[in-house]
């Protein structure tokens, strides 16, 4: 085995090598402020994985076809990206545990009006609350542990948080092969309340993390306006709730099917991603090259892993005709794979470095796609063990997407170039399975899953391996290269840089 470039080898600290094993160097507040917030991204993924489940149930009750059922599954990506903006503000200048707060309760309320929505334009209203919070949810908590943790434990403390979205995915797969046959689909997202008092009960009295303390006892987070402040708030604020309205507008009007044929669909698209672009260039005049190559790369890695994850129940029920209790067994294996990937990606992240662990485990994944979606329902034993290994290598290695995103904002700016960025990029996850359902239509949905996936997951490899951001930056604004950007090494020397 080669050894790893100096940007690729794993962070380390200044500080001696400690003897003690790496869960002990966690001291007991630290993994307090962890299970806080890894309870917030299970009730995450209990939440936001309900509707992929029920999908069939749902457009049954409320005469929807697959394409417009699938916009339920959208409509909480179209208000992703206002809620990373507002609620990664929050974190930015009020603290980081406000915002984690501010996040589960809203989208808490989502899945409560999931519960008694009387049809479908209340259900996408309930859908839009669930993706504001989880965009909260995402940027303040993840930026909340990592500055919490010790910095060589980085890549562990970012892959082991997401793991508690793909076991509250897992939860929820179990609960519905028992709760929907006996009480209907509304009772799932009804049990999705229960654990939110225990999530709040945690984070009550959580302290800011040191990294943040300090940046706001020094000043540092006072040297630059937010990204509310700087949008709403400045002398182009009444231009920017103009373009606000009409970006929210435009999102609605692709993903809810009203728009006119694909001329409109792209005018309307390729509007609303200028919007994009203009409100990044306003919040990092110099860095906005860098902000806008991590978007597109975590664009890629939603539009690679949403279409199995939002349509997977759908093909194992529709194409395979597998019993409730079948799917649930399958999508067990899968979320369990998901979250078994997070947990060893924190090992591999630290040892050959975040960079080269994240692709190197996604080129694993994709020859196994093929025999996933080519077998048939009776070879489900299979297939299960298919998918856990895939879903491993795949959508598990994201766990360590906070972890590299954190290292191309500074610290006043972090969670909001985090929220922004992470969220504006998950409208893939919006687009993919829409797109997978009208491939679906000239191709069997396992077909059209297994080359949407496999496409995207190449591209996603290239981007990452290549360090697009940096290179995006290096070509249009070279002087506001950072050190930091595109290299793995963080020591506590440099710590407030990062």
């Amino acid at each position: 085995m080669t050894t790893p470039s100096a940007s690729e080898r794993p962070p380390r600290d200044d500080a001696p090598a400690s003897d003690l094993p790496w869960y002990r160097e966690v001291s007991g507040p630290q993994w307090k402020a962890f299970w806080a917030a890894w309870l917030g991204y299970l009730l995450d993924g209990f939440d936001f994985v309900i509707i992929t489940l029920v999908l069939t149930e749902v457009a049954d009750e409320f005469h929807l076809s697959t394409v417009q059922a699938t916009t339920l599954i959208s409509a909480a990506f179209v208000s992703r990206w206002f809620g990373g903006l507002v609620l990664g503000a929050v974190a930015d200048t009020i603290g980081r545990r406000q915002a984690m707060v501010a996040a589960i309760v809203t989208f808490s309320v989502g899945s409560a009006l999931c519960a008694v929505s009387t049809g479908y334009l209340m259900m996408f209203v309930a859908r839009l609350l669930i993706g504001f919070g989880m965009a909260g949810e995402y940027s303040a908590s993840a930026t909340y542990v990592i500055e919490s943790w010790p910095q060589h434990l980085r890549n562990k403390a970012s892959a082991f948080l997401i793991s508690g979205f793909s076991i509250g995915g897992v939860l929820v797969a179990q609960l519905y092969r028992f709760v929907v046959p006996a009480w209907g689909w509304r009772a799932l997202f009804a049990l999705g309340l229960v654990p939110i008092v225990l999530a709040l009960w945690l984070r009550r009295a959580l302290p800011e993390p040191a990294d943040f303390e300090h940046a706001k006892r020094s000043g540092d987070l006072d040297a630059a306006p937010d990204m509310f402040t700087t949008l709403y708030r400045g002398r182009r604020a009444a231009l920017n709730v103009v373009l606000t309205l009409v970006v929210f507008a435009a999102l609605l009007v692709i993903f809810t099917g009203h728009s006119s044929g694909a001329l409109m669909t792209t005018v309307l698209a390729l509007m609303t991603a200028a919007t994009f672009v203009w409100f990044l260039v306003q919040f990092e005049p110099e860095r906005w090259p860098t902000a806008l190559g991590v978007t597109l790369v975590v664009f890629t890695v939603f539009f690679f892993a949403w279409p199995i994850t939002a349509l997977l129940p759908t093909y194992l029920k529709t194409e395979l005709h597998l019993s409730a209790a079948t799917v649930g067994d399958v999508l067990f294996w899968s979320g369990f794979g998901t979250a078994a990937g997070a947990v060893l990606a924190g090992f591999t992240g630290d040892r050959f470095g975040t960079t080269r662990a994240y692709w190197g485990s996604l080129a694993l994944s994709i020859p196994l796609l093929w025999p996933i979606f080519t077998m048939s329902g009776s070879h489900v034993v299979l297939i299960g063990v298919m998918l856990f290994v895939q879903q491993c290598f795949g959508s598990g290695v994201g766990g360590l997407v906070p972890k590299w995103m954190v290292s191309w904002f500074t610290l006043d700016k972090r969670a909001a170039g985090l929220g922004f960025t992470y969220n504006v990029g998950a409208l893939g996850g919006a687009i993919s399975p829409v797109v997978g359902a009208q491939l679906a239509g000239r191709m069997p949905l396992g077909s059209a899953l297994m080359t949407l996936s496999a496409t995207f997951t190449g591209v996603v490899i290239l981007l990452v391996a290549l360090k697009f951001p940096l290179r995006l930056q290096r070509l249009i604004r070279p002087s506001a290269v950072r050190p930091e950007d595109g290299s793995d090494i963080v020591t506590r020397a440099t710590s407030q840089a990062v």
